[in-house]
């Protein structure tokens, strides 16, 4: 029997349903999320291929900033867990009238590569057709050029618009803004 590239990543994302839980993030879990996403943004060493160290000095996020996430009306942070229990990955998905706005996303750089990105990106298709949304709309910082390809992998394109770098995310090295991309909500 052949197994084409598809059914290959259909069994690759099975086998991480069976290994990862999706769930909405609650208050407990902010400490957890703000260690997670600044490992994976700004995680020195222990970093993964997401760090943005090189292009940016401070914290990617706080206490403040998550639990605002994670209490924003119309707005929901998922986190995966493994099967200890131990936060590997989020996103922070939030409805704006027929889009949906992805971001806060982050693996947990010892896994990185293993397709968990790939599982979250899938959830979140999932959740906009579930809300109605038509399309997904993430920003990522222009100098990422090997990120804004991985998101091209993945369906996304460039929308054309620049957005300015917000200070509450870290001391820019260089002059950054953002890339905004989107990606069409498919319906099933």
């Amino acid at each position: 029997m052949r197994i084409v590239p598809a059914a290959i990543s259909l069994l690759k994302i099975k086998l991480l349903m069976e290994k990862y839980a999706i769930l909405a993030a609650l208050g407990d879990d902010i400490k957890d999320l703000v260690r997670l996403v600044n490992l994976a943004y700004r995680g020195g060493a222990a970093a993964g291929w997401t760090s943005e160290e090189r292009y940016l000095d401070g914290s990617r996020t706080d206490d403040e900033s998550i639990a605002a996430l994670i209490s924003q009306s119309g707005a929901v942070m998922l986190k995966c867990v493994d099967g200890s229990g131990a936060l590997v990955g989020c996103v922070h998905l939030e409805k704006e009238e027929r889009d949906l706005h992805l971001g806060t996303f982050a693996i947990s750089p010892e896994i990185q590569a293993q397709g968990l990105g790939r599982f979250l990106l899938e959830r979140a298709d999932e959740y906009a057709r579930e809300h109605g949304c038509d399309r997904i709309v993430i920003t990522v910082v222009s100098v990422r050029t090997e990120l804004i390809a991985w998101y091209e992998r993945r369906g996304y394109v460039r929308t054309g618009n620049r957005i300015p770098f917000p200070a509450k995310w870290g001391k820019p090295k260089f002059e950054v803004d953002f890339v905004e991309m989107e990606k069409l909500v498919v319906t099933e």
